[in-house]
């Protein structure tokens, strides 16, 4: 059954963009599209197509727009789908368009280099309602890998925000029978599991990479898995939560996924690729990177140890070679196993 009562805009013309707008039109909700750069947004227009994803055709109900103005019009709920980095940056010159107490939906997933924010804390910041009042932020996240999605392979995400009602209206707005949504009222939980699972796929893409074997995956997973829960509960976080769509099964999801962006250039670095050599051959964003030096410094600032973080940011940012970060990290004196 469609909701009519919802206009959604899209702000975002990459993989998750183009895939929310196709589930919004499957789903009969009325939906823009729009995204940063004009001559992409021109060619999505005219092609209703995308280089990055180019098995979806846009339906014809979904309209796309480089006009900020237009993007907003009669806006009811808008979805950033923005890589963390650029969220700022993309919203400064449209945020005043739109209208007070429009929520918006963040899929991404990330911690911003510089402020520490996470993605709901800089759309608050970047995109304020008139008048300086809150902007109401919601989250939709999970394992999503967007070219599954694209096939209407069954998936399954967790619908967050403050506000239960917000959550509710987010979740009744996406679900589609192939895509079950849950909610939760846990925004830190949720967006800390979804950008720290990112580093921990870069880790576990160096483990294939080097062909370290399944053992030592499962391992890095677990531990991998440790550490977020330590950070978010640190920050505030419900443990529970980790242990959900949005944790245990978007990592899992990442980790393993040939088509996840973080696991296949971790991997590229543990066959031995310099970084900046698969960067150039590559066309899209690669979150984990950035997250992970962002994710260090929170868990330095609140006193969470995170080896596995380290070890990361270690290789990316300092040119540590992967074999010595595997060894340091096996190196570790053990201990009793726990858990957060």
């Amino acid at each position: 059954m469609a909701h009519a009562q919802e206009q959604v805009a899209i702000v975002g013309d990459g993989q998750m963009g183009v895939v929310m707008a196709a589930m919004l039109a499957e789903r009969g909700v009325p939906a823009r599209l729009g995204g940063p750069f004009e001559a992409d947004v021109r060619a999505l227009a005219a092609t209703r197509r995308s280089p990055r994803l180019p098995e979806v055709e846009l339906p014809g109900s979904v309209e796309v727009t480089p006009d900020a103005a237009r993007l907003f019009e009669g806006a009811t709920l808008v979805v950033n789908a923005i890589p963390t980095q650029f969220v700022r940056a993309a919203w400064a010159p449209i945020a005043a368009r739109l209208a007070a107490g429009v929520p918006v939906v963040s899929v991404t997933k990330g911690i911003e280099e510089g402020t520490h924010l996470r993605p709901s804390e800089i759309i608050a910041q970047a995109a304020p309602c008139p008048g300086g009042a809150a902007r109401p932020v919601a989250v939709l996240s999970g394992p999503t890998i967007a070219a599954e999605l694209a096939r209407r392979l069954p998936a399954v995400m967790v619908a967050a925000a403050a506000d239960a009602a917000l959550a509710e209206r987010v979740q009744r707005t996406f679900a589609l029978p192939w895509l079950r949504i849950y909610t939760n009222t846990d925004v830190v939980g949720v967006e800390i599991a979804g950008a720290a699972k990112n580093v921990v796929a870069l880790a576990a893409g160096m483990v294939d990479g080097m062909g370290l074997g399944s053992n030592a995956k499962s391992a890095l997973l677990a531990r991998g898995l440790s550490e977020i829960v330590r950070l978010g509960t640190a920050l505030g976080a419900r443990p529970e939560t980790f242990f959900g769509v949005a944790g245990v099964g978007d990592l899992a999801t990442t980790c393993f996924s040939p088509e996840g962006r973080n696991r296949s250039c971790g991997e590229a670095i543990g066959r031995g690729e310099p970084l900046a050599e698969y960067l150039a051959r590559t066309n899209s964003v690669v979150e984990g990177l950035a997250t992970a030096h962002a994710i260090l410094a929170l868990a330095d600032r609140h006193g969470v140890e995170m080896p596995i973080v380290r070890a990361v940011e270690s290789v990316v940012f300092h040119g540590k070679r992967p074999t010595e970060a595997i060894r340091d990290l096996m190196g570790r004196e053990a201990g009793a196993e726990r858990v957060g």
